[in-house]
């Protein structure tokens, strides 16, 4: 995945004019990493996948962003747009920045000597990501001598140092090993060592903790935190899960049909939501800190086909309060709008009316 064929385009993908001249007025980013109306659409024979339709979202260095929502959200697809990784006919607009450089219309070579050096990523299956015909310490060594000129023995000395970092015991034996001969959670604390090896302040781990026990879950979690703060990175958590980021992220952006429908502090998340989407993610799961007064309810429906996305409010099909907005979410697309500081909705309810029903009607459920 090295980003050769990636499609990044100029302009914002279908702002206006006005708009257009503001995100490119040359106001610099005050994050370390700043995303703004982001927009990846895949080109098909069925349509047009809008896989990420309009995304904004910044990050600073030493905080962590968890990015949550279902199969088919837009979570991995923002992720690969910020590293660059799309390939085929991927149509990429709006702005990335990463500390004070615009990546989007950047040569796939300037953007790939980033990758690592400035920026990393923990896929979500190690073993896929990584070759099986050569061994641990080799892929580790030639990730790190990609952006950095010492020989092979400093390298290896390096790649013996990541593993042991992030607690495989006896690495000096460990990085002769091959992807194969390591269990699921070794596997990705290797992915681990070899994304941190050259110190990125920007770290994205995709779905870190799938298919691992629990307890497995909890040293991945542990080892994130504790390697964030020894380097002092930004990190973007990708999960379906919410405990992960209620473990982790210090802001929660949920994403539904490639768009963001809420956002704010972890705390205020879990405290008081307010869009429909995210009171079926949290009604979904178990709560370890209190008795249920029901049974979990999903949400009703599936997520719907990016290629014909519903008019309106794209969750309108399965949300039970789409009655109480006067038809405003079948005709209309919210916008994200702060409802508090630090705290936007995109959601056609009021304010009032939706903390009623949280208030009310939700949290006695949960």
């Amino acid at each position: 995945m090295d980003g050769e064929n990636l499609d990044w385009q100029g302009g914002t993908g279908g702002t206006s004019a006005a708009e257009e001249g503001e995100l490119r007025s040359g106001r610099q980013p005050t994050a370390y990493l700043e995303v703004r109306d982001l927009k990846i659409h895949f080109p098909t024979d069925d349509g047009l996948v809008k896989a990420v339709d309009g995304l904004s979202f910044s990050l600073e260095r030493g905080k962590t962003l968890g990015i949550v929502g279902e199969s088919g959200s837009g979570k991995s697809v923002t992720s690969l747009g910020i590293m660059g990784l799309h390939r085929g006919p991927a149509n990429v607009s709006g702005e990335v920045w990463l500390d004070g450089e615009e990546l989007i219309g950047s040569t796939p070579d300037h953007v790939r000597r980033l990758r690592g050096a400035k920026m990393a990523m923990i896929f979500q299956d190690p073993l896929s990501s990584m070759h099986p015909q050569y061994k641990i310490g080799a892929q580790i060594v030639e990730a790190y001598r990609l952006h950095n000129d010492v020989t092979k023995a400093v390298a290896h000395r390096r790649a013996i140092e990541m593993l042991d970092r992030v607690g495989i015991p006896e690495p000096s034996k460990r990085v002769n090993d091959y992807p194969h001969q390591f269990s699921g959670g070794m596997r990705q604390r290797a992915m681990i060592a070899m994304a941190l090896s050259c110190d990125p302040q920007l770290l994205i781990a995709d779905e870190p903790t799938t298919a691992l026990d629990v307890t497995v879950q909890a040293q991945i979690l542990d080892l994130i935190r504790d390697l964030q703060k020894e380097f002092g990175s930004a990190v973007v958590v990708i999960t379906h899960d919410l405990g992960v980021v209620a473990e982790l992220a210090d802001d929660i952006l949920v994403m539904y049909a490639g768009r963001a429908v809420e956002h704010a502090q972890s705390e205020e998340i879990f405290r008081a939501p307010e869009h429909p989407y995210t009171w079926g993610l949290l009604s979904s799961v178990p709560r370890m800190d209190r008795e249920r007064q029901d049974r979990l309810v999903p949400i009703t429906g599936s997520p719907p086909s990016l290629i014909r996305v519903p008019p309106g409010c794209a969750f309108n099909p399965r949300c039970p309060y789409c009655d109480l907005t006067g038809g405003k979410s079948l005709t209309e697309v919210p916008q994200l709008r702060p409802t508090s500081p630090g705290h936007d909705v995109a959601c056609h309810l009021l304010p009032e009316r939706r903390r009623q029903i949280w208030t009310e009607e939700v949290n006695p459920r949960l």
